[in-house]
């Protein structure tokens, strides 16, 4: 409240455009010791009609409505809409961000996967980041400095370049950054990967799934652009890993194609790709929801991915199919 001398009134004309906004709203209330006094609303104003023979206007604040007489109008301006701000998504336990990346690292299994305590230093000829890094996840029994210093052996001995895999914001991620790693800037297609899940049972659908053991050429083509080396043989199609397609162009070519692995109770997919001449027509989607299917009769509750970041439509893709971030891992390397 104020007993400031009261502004000119605004009248009809300048309430009534505002009608409909959220306003700050000054009107005379009263008087004390013969000063006049005054207060404000703050919501959304509307035309509150004649009441007992008074022209009045409602403010719709957060504690109810404020029926005022537009002749005890003194002040009116319309006020920005604050916005409530999305709740703050609990992380998940550390533990729980520790099992999905185990499981993730043995669904895509690399040529070479050595433990060093906690820590899992893999190798594969150098495809992709997942299979040639160094999953720090817990204690390496040996203290980050000398696990690093292993690590550069390790990556000296099968030609990579040393590399660290770290849930971003965990501990293990800080001990290393601790030593002077960053995150790899230069490694595409990002440094730091989005792991994300869905339920199997919410995505599942009838589409034609076709699953097997050994891709053909057209796989391959259509998943790599070109035919494998020993080491993209090896990663995509051991380890449980099964190859999956969907239907046929008009010129017998595959539509998409996709990369399955279930690991306990989580199916992974990767290498997910639809031909040119099959997308935007739902290509994708059924491969997922087909792919969901196939997961669930073989266990799997949930569906499990990894996705850069820096790749904002794969990140719209899944977020249409309801696929939820459970937490982001990042690439560090020496600076």
């Amino acid at each position: 409240m104020t007993d400031a001398p009261p502004p000119a009134p605004p009248g009809r004309t300048a309430l009534d455009p505002l009608v409909g906004s959220r306003v700050a709203l000054r009107h005379h209330i009263g008087e004390r010791d013969g000063r006049p006094l005054f207060t404000d609303a703050v919501g959304t104003l509307s035309d509150g009609g004649v009441r007992d023979g008074v022209a009045t206007v409602v403010v719709a604040t957060r504690r109810g409505d404020v029926v005022v007489a537009r002749d005890a109008v003194v002040a009116v301006r319309e006020v920005a809409v604050r916005e409530v701000p999305p709740a703050v998504p609990r992380r998940a336990p550390w533990t729980d961000v520790a099992r999905l990346q185990n499981l993730c690292a043995d669904a895509w299994p690399a040529l070479v996967d050595r433990p060093l305590g906690a820590w899992r230093l893999r190798a594969a000829a150098g495809f992709s980041g997942r299979a040639n890094a160094a999953v720090a996840i817990g204690d390496p029994g040996v203290g980050t400095a000398a696990a690093l210093s292993i690590l550069h052996g390790f990556a000296e001995e099968h030609g990579i370049v040393p590399r660290v895999l770290a849930p971003a914001g965990s501990p293990w991620s800080r001990a290393v950054r601790a030593e002077g790693w960053v995150p790899d800037a230069g490694y595409e297609p990002g440094p730091e990967v989005s792991t994300q899940v869905a339920a199997c049972e919410a995505l599942a659908s009838d589409a034609p799934l076709d699953v097997s053991d050994e891709p053909g050429d057209d796989w391959w083509d259509l998943a790599l652009g070109s035919s494998p080396t020993p080491a993209q043989r090896h990663v995509l199609t051991s380890g449980g890993g099964r190859i999956a397609h969907l239907g046929f162009g008009r010129t017998g070519d595959l539509s998409g194609v996709v990369r399955l692995a279930v690991v306990d109770d989580h199916l992974h997919v990767a290498r997910l790709a639809v031909a040119p001449s099959a997308r935007r027509r739902g290509t994708g989607t059924a491969l997922v929801t087909g792919a969901a299917r196939w997961g669930l009769e073989r266990g799997a509750r949930w569906l499990v991915l990894q996705v850069s970041t820096a790749n904002p439509a794969g990140l719209a893709f899944w977020a249409s199919l309801g696929a939820t971030e459970h937490h982001r891992y990042h690439y560090l390397v020496p600076a």
